[in-house]
Order: C-alpha cells, then sequence, then structure tokens
C-alpha cells in the first residue's frame, strides 16, 4: 500500500497536497483497493464552495458508492475532468493522475486534524 510521505490524510481515506493556499485532495490508494473497480465519479463545479468535511461528490465502483468529503473548507478552483472519461485512472495512480478536485482553502488551521503519513498507516494498519 502507497502512502507518501509528503502528504496529508484523513480518517474518511481522503488525501491533500497543499501548494500555497491550494489543497489537491483525492482519495488514498487504502480507500481504492476497498471500492475496487471505479467506474464512475461525480465531481464538482469550479466555483463550488465547501465546509470541512462536506460531500463534495460520489465515487462509484463495482463494490459500492461513496460520497468523496471535503477534508479542508474552501472554493474549487479546478477539477480533474480527465476521470470523466478515465474514472479507473484512480486505480492504477491515485496520488498523480487520479487527483479529484483543488480547492483553495479557507480555513488552514483544518490542517491541525489531519493525519500525517505514520498516522494515516496507523488507521489501516
Amino acid at each position: 500500500m502507497n502512502i507518501p510521505a509528503e502528504l496529508k490524510y484523513t480518517k474518511e481515506h481522503e488525501w491533500i497536497r497543499l501548494d500555497g493556499n491550494v489543497a489537491t485532495i483525492g482519495i488514498t490508494d487504502y480507500a481504492q483497493g476497498e471500492l475496487g473497480d471505479i467506474v464512475f465519479v461525480e465531481l464538482p463545479n469550479v466555483g463550488d464552495k465547501f465546509e470541512h468535511m462536506q460531500a463534495f461528490g460520489t465515487i462509484e465502483a463495482v463494490k459500492a458508492v461513496s460520497d468523496i468529503y471535503s477534508p479542508l473548507s474552501g472554493t474549487v478552483t479546478e477539477i480533474n475532468s480527465a476521470l470523466d472519461d478515465k474514472p479507473m485512472v484512480i486505480n492504477s495512480d491515485p496520488y498523480e493522475a487520479g487527483w479529484m478536485i483543488k480547492l483553495e482553502i479557507s480555513n488552514a488551521s483544518e490542517l491541525e486534524q489531519m493525519l500525517s503519513a505514520d498516522g494515516y498507516k496507523e488507521l489501516v494498519g
């Protein structure tokens, strides 16, 4: 299982890569493995605003349909529209090509609630 050290994580299995005030968000390698083959992703629109841990979309796999939560409050600045045609890239490359949204964060203190890579490893065992 791949858990990059430079990322932050949620207990709900989202990852966060911070670049200044913009967070790139996706689901973890563990999450995609648990879901199985991903067949559809519903993402928000650019400009949509979300609060901490509000659902911003859904991910549909052969095994289940799950909500995806925004680990941080903010405004969507970009979505990964490549996932419309190839949602299965999340299975093969969840941390790079499989990112979902970019969010301009509005409350940096929420980052303190995120797990480190070590904390996430402990969570998923």
